[in-house]
């Protein structure tokens, strides 16, 4: 009884005391938290989609690298469409305790780096949640939230809408062999619409980034609970080009895209070999992770807590040796969380002629890309690859709905689609 009381108290306070910062999305806020990983159990590749009323299962894992046994708890805030708290009590979104501990940890083993790994299954037995929409899962130490560590969007599902979407080419010239356009149709049921333009809402995400996400999408055509999206005007995404990508599943065994290393006795440094602007370069087909990673090793039995850490050196070459007028170069990808930040900027030597930069990442398998961002206009930003309307990308549609006497916009629906599972002749 007294702990319960002892966990009511802390969260009335961090109801009165969570400073703003804390209600950011994907955010990391203590440099000795690293590799968080929060997805469906079982796959790294997936978004954290919890269904009402189901046995699904999401898992969590992170690093400490303080390297010793630490409280750490989280908890859920239901946010709105656009990521923003929902100022309603807890209790009324879930059943059972507002807070966890987080009671799964193990040191790190062979690794040279020392670090705790923690490891969590949400939602926990002793918790449910009892209403659909866009979560902030929250993780802080020793059950104050002012004490936040990092956040990870998650998403509660009700499914409501029957969603059929495929990729199709743009019909617009200056589009035509760059982009795709996402062309899709919902069966809405249970719900009344009666104004479906202000009460359904759609997001779609090309390969889980939110750094470029679309949004605020007008259906085209409404006819009773049927909603049609098919306009050429929306729905357009740059198709980039297949995604770099970097072996680091084993330090000794250097992959194809390792230049060097550096062993010493307490760390390792990787230097990758130098890569440049791929937006003149033709198409070529090959099987990437599309900006994303998996934590894995070749030698050890469980990556999570006897894979180790390397500084990775990366290097980026210009045509002329010389940096890019007007625009800074940033190294992005899940393993950045597509942050434009100092610490993901890339630095130029003017000595060597070479962009370069630098990023600490535990063992496994890397997609990545390179951004150019205009230092006059912090919007003007695209991937240094090239666009191309035969690149294989993923999409997920996130459809929500919100009632004139709703508090919070539901997630109805969820669907995702691959740009080249539809077309005879190039599905892979």
């Amino acid at each position: 009884m007294r702990a319960i009381r002892k966990q009511l108290f802390f969260l009335l306070i961090s109801f009165i005391t969570v400073p703003a910062f804390a209600q950011l999305p994907d955010m990391v806020y203590k440099p000795n938290i690293k590799c968080v990983r929060f997805h469906m159990y079982g796959d790294q590749l997936s978004l954290p989609v919890y269904t009402l009323n189901s046995s699904d299962q999401l898992e969590l894992n992170f690093d400490d690298l303080d390297a010793n046994v630490k409280s750490y708890y989280y908890s859920f805030q239901l946010c709105d469409y656009n990521w923003k708290p929902v100022d309603i009590n807890p209790f009324l979104y879930t059943k059972g305790f507002i807070q966890q501990r987080i009671s799964t940890n193990r040191y790190s083993s062979i690794a040279f780096t020392k670090y705790t790994h923690y490891q969590a299954i949400v939602p926990d037995r002793t918790t449910t949640i009892t209403l659909s929409g866009n979560y902030l899962l929250k993780v802080f130490l020793d059950g104050d939230t002012s004490k936040l560590a990092f956040t990870r969007r998650m998403f509660v599902l009700d499914s409501k809408a029957a969603i059929a979407a495929k990729v199709v080419q743009p019909f617009t010239p200056q589009f035509f062999n760059t982009h795709q356009k996402i062309q899709f149709n919902a069966n809405i049921t249970g719900l009344t619409a009666f104004s479906a333009a202000q009460q359904v809402k759609v997001v779609i995400l090309q390969n889980n980034r939110w750094d470029n996400a679309i949004k605020d999408i007008p259906p085209t055509f409404i006819r009773g609970n049927s909603l049609e999206y098919s306009s050429e005007s929306n729905s357009l995404f740059p198709g980039g080009k297949e995604w770099r990508w970097l072996d680091l599943r084993s330090f000794r065994l250097q992959s194809d895209r390792v230049d060097s290393a550096w062993y010493g006795k307490t760390s390792t440094d990787v230097f990758v070999k130098p890569d440049r602007d791929r937006s003149g370069e033709r198409y070529v087909y090959f099987r990437d992770y599309d900006g994303m990673f998996v934590v894995e090793t070749y030698e050890t039995i469980n990556p999570y807590w006897q894979g180790d850490f390397a500084t990775v050196h990366f290097t980026f070459t210009t045509p002329d040796s010389k940096p890019v007028n007007g625009k800074d170069i940033y190294l992005a990808g899940q393993m950045t969380d597509y942050a434009l930040n100092d610490k993901t900027k890339m630095q130029f030597n003017e000595a060597k002629g070479v962009y370069e930069g630098t990023a600490f990442l535990k063992q496994g398998y890397y997609s990545y890309t390179y951004i150019s961002v205009d230092k006059n206009n912090p919007q003007s930003k695209w991937d240094m690859e090239g666009n191309y309307w035969e690149t294989e990308n993923s999409y997920t549609i996130l459809m929500y709905y919100k009632g004139f006497t709703d508090r919070a916009d539901q997630l109805i629906g969820i669907a995702k689609i691959n740009s080249r599972s539809d077309r005879a002749g190039v599905s892979f």
